[in-house]
C-alpha cells in the first residue's frame, strides 16, 4: 500500500512539473544535523522561455535531516530571486502575456511549489519576476521580487 502512494505521487508531481528546468549551481549547508542531510540554501539558475536575454538565479531553503534525504521534508519557503538580462531582447514584450509563469519547482513532497511569474511594466520598458510560495490549502504571503530593465545590447 504505501509503495502504491510513493509511486502515485511520484507521477503526480512529475505530470506537475514546469518544462523549463533550473540548473542546480550549489549548496550551502546552513545547519549541520547528526543524522541526514545538513539543512541548506541551494542556488539554482534558469532561463526565461520566452525572453532569451534574460537568467534568474533562485536560491532556496531546503530542509534535511532524515526527512531532507529521503525527500519527505516540507522545504520552508524561504528564497530570493535576481534575474537580469544577459543577451539581446529582441522579443517584443507587448506581445507577451500580461502575466505568465516562467518556473515551477516542487518544495514538498504533496502540493507545495515555488513559482515563478514574469508581469511587464510597459511604461518602463521593464520585465518584472516575482517568486512566490503556493500551498493546497491556503497561499503563502513569502514573496520576493526582481526587474529587468530592457536595455539596447552591444556585442563589442
Amino acid at each position: 500500500m504505501r509503495y502504491g502512494l510513493w509511486a502515485a505521487a511520484s507521477v503526480l508531481l512529475a505530470i506537475s512539473g514546469s518544462d523549463v528546468r533550473a540548473d542546480d549551481i550549489a549548496c550551502i549547508s546552513t545547519t549541520f544535523r547528526l543524522l541526514g542531510a545538513n539543512d541548506k540554501v541551494c542556488i539554482s539558475a534558469f532561463d526565461d522561455p520566452k525572453v532569451p536575454g534574460v537568467a534568474c538565479h533562485i536560491s532556496q531553503a531546503r530542509t534535511g535531516g532524515l526527512k531532507g534525504t529521503f525527500g519527505l521534508a516540507e522545504d520552508p519557503s524561504r528564497f530570493s530571486i535576481s534575474c537580469r538580462q544577459i543577451g539581446p531582447i529582441t522579443v517584443d514584450i507587448s506581445k507577451l502575456p500580461d502575466d505568465e509563469k516562467v518556473y515551477s519547482e516542487s518544495t514538498s513532497l504533496f502540493f507545495k511549489h515555488t513559482h515563478v511569474f514574469r508581469t511587464i511594466d510597459k511604461k518602463r520598458n521593464t520585465l518584472i519576476y516575482v517568486a512566490i510560495s503556493d500551498r493546497l490549502v491556503d497561499g503563502s504571503p513569502f514573496n520576493a521580487i526582481s526587474t529587468v530593465p530592457i536595455m539596447p545590447w552591444s556585442d563589442r
